[in-house]
């Protein structure tokens, strides 16, 4: 079966194989207005094994790309116009992560009937680890995932 190109999106390549499922969790998609093509435990020269991820008409804010590096810190974000690539990164770590997910201690603030956003500061990208800004609880890569699944 052959994948058409999309006129105007995003590809997110080079995910972690098999989280191409949770990242579409965390866009909210599939939805009736979004066309989605999805490709996963595909061969890769790079990485050996990758999902991709086609969005047809939309383009994914700073907030979609923080959480998507949570899950897959390879990905590369293309963006596309009229058919042409006009725009191709890698996802970024930015050192601050907000409401993105939860603390993990449950006497933590956040985690109260407080109006208080998370906050993480990242300590390590490989493999990714983060320390709350109230209570200083580590989280690891094993305790991201299972917010997502």
């Amino acid at each position: 079966m052959k994948v058409e190109a999309i006129k105007n999106g995003t590809v997110i390549d080079h995910i972690t194989s098999n989280k191409s499922l949770h990242v579409l969790k965390i866009l909210g998609l599939p939805n009736e207005d979004t066309n989605v093509t999805i490709a996963m435990n595909v061969f890769s020269d790079e990485v050996g094994r990758k999902d991709i991820v086609k969005i047809e008409n939309r383009e994914l804010d700073s907030s979609e790309l923080d959480q998507i590096a949570l899950l897959a810190p390879e990905a590369t974000i293309n963006i596309i116009r009229d058919y042409e690539v006009i725009a191709k990164d890698k996802v970024r770590f930015t050192n601050e992560l907000k409401s993105i997910i939860n603390c993990t201690n449950p006497n933590c603030i956040t985690n109260a009937d407080e109006p208080i956003e998370s906050r993480f500061h990242l300590l390590k990208t490989s493999p990714i680890l983060l320390r709350c800004h109230y209570c200083e609880r580590l989280i690891d890569v094993e305790e991201i995932d299972n917010q997502f699944y």
